[in-house]
């Protein structure tokens, strides 16, 4: 049988509204009596009804995560960031998984806002006109984590991709290399574009052309890895380094590669992106854009709490700082300034 406030109320002999200041940490009530409903709480193993405390206070402290594949070591990091300050903030997290599809995405977030969520924080893909629309009409604060809004209208934290892309090609470049393939994940993703553009910025400063042959496209994977390795290994003059948009695609690279003979990194030096803990666990250890995944979660928690409090915020679009790790899979030689 469920245990009610009517029940502590009667047990303790006092009002209901007395063990609701007790319950929810009201300081006016007189320690005797704050005493004897946490003793009538315990006997009776009284749980307070969480929604019918959000309806009262029209508050739930449930904060609503969506994510684009739950699986993924990349975005289980990044949750992990957004868990532990939810936690250090007394929210509870519901997570939901989108499989990066439009109109799961839609109506992960109708659904959310139904369970009465005082926040939403979400991860996508394509974020396009229709989402916008949606998170400018919801009724709570939405932010994103690892996503990019072209308009950045909506409140965002990420890294600069095409910047930390740039500066990853022209390493390779300024070793020596002329000829850097770069295998991307899907094309239409905004911050893949951003990595394209990363990607070209590097080549013409250093003079070259860009060669749409030497751009492979996957899905992130490393299965996708493994097949883009496979098209590079068909063409007339193969490239000596790639920069591959995820650990998991330059992992599958890696292994594709020494699979056909290809030393690494004597014969073809290797950046993936992320620096996720595939990296240390591939041999030679690759060489990754550090990208702070427990940070931006951790980052995107603590903003979305300032806006459910209504806390000043500064800035909405939040940039974190990324760096390359420099490990074997690329040659010895000086990082790039």
């Amino acid at each position: 049988m469920n245990v009610t406030i009517y029940d502590v109320a009667r047990e303790a002999n006092v009002s209901m509204a007395t063990v609701s200041r007790v319950v929810n940490g009201n300081p006016n009530v007189k320690p005797s009596t704050r005493k004897k409903v946490l003793e009538a709480i315990e006997r009776l193993g009284y749980r307070p009804n969480a929604v019918a405390r959000g309806l009262a206070s029209k508050k739930t402290t449930t904060v609503g995560v969506i994510i684009p594949d739950i699986s993924s070591i990349f975005f289980a990091e990044l949750a992990r960031g957004i868990e532990d300050i939810a936690t250090m903030y007394k929210y509870n997290i519901i997570l939901s998984n989108s499989d990066q599809n439009k109109e799961k995405e839609l109506h992960l977030l109708n659904t959310m806002l139904a369970k009465q969520v005082d926040g939403i924080l979400f991860m996508g893909g394509n974020i396009t006109e229709e989402h916008v629309n949606e998170f400018q009409k919801s009724p709570v604060p939405i932010v994103l984590a690892a996503t990019i809004e072209p308009n950045n209208t909506i409140p965002s934290v990420n890294i600069d991709y095409e910047q930390a892309a740039f500066e990853a090609v022209a390493y390779l470049l300024e070793k020596g290399n002329k000829r850097v393939a770069y295998v991307t994940g899907p094309k239409d993703d905004p911050i893949n574009q951003k990595k394209l553009a990363g990607y070209r910025r590097a080549l013409e400063t250093h003079g070259l052309t860009y060669d749409e042959e030497l751009v492979i496209e996957g899905d992130n994977s490393y299965d996708s890895g493994i097949e883009a390795y496979e098209k590079i290994a068909e063409l007339a003059e193969k490239p000596t380094a790639i920069f591959a948009g995820t650990d998991e695609m330059a992992l599958g690279v890696i292994h594709s590669a020494q699979d056909h003979g290809v030393r690494i990194p004597d014969q073809l030096e290797v950046i993936g992106f992320d620096n996720t803990r595939l990296a240390t666990m591939v041999r030679p250890r690759l060489t990754t854009v550090m990208q702070p995944m427990y940070d931006i979660g951790a980052v995107a928690m603590r903003l979305l709490t300032k806006y459910m409090n209504k806390e000043n915020v500064e800035n909405h679009i939040v940039v974190l700082p990324h760096r390359i790790e420099y490990r074997e899979s690329t040659k010895k030689g000086l990082p790039f300034r």
